[in-house]
Formats: C-alpha cells, sequence, structure tokens
C-alpha cells in the first residue's frame, strides 16, 4: 500500500483526540504521519501532552513542538495511536517490525484506549504470517534463542527463527535488548504463544499484543474503514 493511505488512516485517527488529551505517541511509518498531523494542531494552538515510544518519535515530536512527558511524571494516557503489523478481527495485533515494541506495549497498557492506524493490508484472519518480534536480553543469548525455537516447534511453527540485522550489523533496541524474529506462518493460539515466550526468562516482551486495541482506521482505496470492538 502507498505511503498515501497510511496518512489517511492517520489523518481519519485525528478524531479521536481533543486538546487537553495526554496521548501515547506509537513509531513507525504510519505512526509517523499521525505525529506530523498532531505537530499541524500544535503549532494552531492545540493542547497536549504526549509519551513517545521511542527514541525516533521522541525526535520527530520534539522537533514539531508537541510537549513531552513520560510514565514516570504521569499517571495514565487517554488514548495511544499507533501502527501494528498485523491485525485480526478479534483486535489481536503483531507489532515490533520497527523495533519498539517494549515501549509501545508499555504505553498502550497505561492508556485508557489505544487505536491502531495502518493499511487494510495488515488485517488478517490468522495472525502469523508476518514473523512475530521477541525482545530478548543479551545476556545468554543462545540459551533464549534455543527456548524460543523450542516454543515454535510446539506451535507448529512453519518458518524460521532469526536474529534482526541492520546496516549489517546485529539491531539493538532503544533498552539495549535485541530481537528475534520468529516466522510461525500461523498463529492458531496467541494467547497460549504469549504465555510460553514470556514463561523464557530471557525474553523481555514479544510483539503479540492481546487485549489492548480495541478500535483501528484500515485505509483501502475505497477510503478509511473504522473498526471497533463495539461493531465486532
Amino acid at each position: 500500500m502507498s505511503d498515501a493511505f497510511k496518512r489517511q488512516a492517520a489523518q481519519a485517527a485525528m478524531s479521536e483526540v481533543r486538546s487537553g488529551m495526554r496521548i501515547g505517541l506509537g513509531t513507525g511509518s504510519t505512526a509517523k504521519h499521525f505525529v506530523d498531523l498532531l505537530g499541524a494542531e500544535v503549532a494552531k494552538g492545540f493542547e497536549c501532552l504526549c509519551v513517545p515510544t521511542s527514541e525516533e518519535t521522541a525526535k520527530q515530536a520534539l522537533s514539531l513542538g508537541i510537549p513531552l512527558t513520560s510514565l514516570d511524571d504521569i499517571d495514565a494516557l487517554d488514548v495511544t495511536i499507533d501502527g501494528a503489523d498485523e491485525i485480526d478481527r478479534g483486535f489481536r495485533l503483531i507489532k515490533g517490525g520497527g523495533g519498539a515494541l517494549l515501549r509501545e506495549k508499555i504505553v498502550a497498557a497505561a492508556s485508557a484506549r489505544m487505536v491502531v492506524i495502518a493499511d487494510n493490508s495488515k488485517l488478517v484472519e490468522t495472525l502469523g504470517q508476518f514473523p512475530l518480534p521477541v525482545e530478548v536480553n543479551p545476556f545468554g543469548f543462545a540459551a533464549t534463542r534455543r527456548a524460543v525455537g523450542n516454543v515454535m516447534e510446539a506451535f507448529g511453527a512453519q518458518g524460521g527463527l532469526s536474529l534482526r540485522q541492520r546496516g549489517g550489523e546485529t539491531f539493538t533496541t532503544d533498552g539495549g535488548h535485541y530481537i528475534l524474529d520468529a516466522s510461525f506462518g500461523r498463529i492458531s493460539d496467541a494467547e497460549a504463544v504469549s504465555r510460553a515466550l514470556l514463561d523464557i526468562p530471557g525474553v523481555v516482551q514479544h510483539g503479540l499484543f492481546l487485549d489492548l486495541c480495541r478500535e483501528a482506521y484500515l485505509a483501502a482505496p475505497d477510503g478509511v474503514i473504522r473498526l471497533s470492538e463495539q461493531q465486532a
């Protein structure tokens, strides 16, 4: 899908924010459009206080004059607007393609609502075609990788497991962790996979976002579709 569709989804999600809100700002190509649009409103006098989910998003927001804070200084957010790599009709997500899944999940969990913005190619019947990012501690990496591989085998994963690279070097998250991309192909029981991965001591977090999202704006060639749990 073109970048224009991503911007359309971000534009539609602007209807979810009101002046005075505390807003979580997502990370990734679609969320970047939302931050740009929010920055334009701030320049016109829109008031908000925002928590970014990555250093990249923080840099962008500051360049646009968007006031930032942290979850150490406020106790909750009204809404988080973020992208997704996959979303199913039960509002389960795979996120983490941009490498910010841990902070994204922390911010989403601290929000009264999470709203996803994406193009409609991200809507799937079953999660798992997009490789599931698993954020791991560098200490004991080989042991953690073996344990993640065992979970994949137990759940019938159809693909492999790879350490994320960027620019020829091991990708490191803002928190100093590595990311393993687990190609399940199909995740028939996301809740069970989530529990199994989190039982591994070296796993910091994973990209299955369950019971967090309740609404999504998905841009398609014929317009933006709004999905909500109330419609499901």
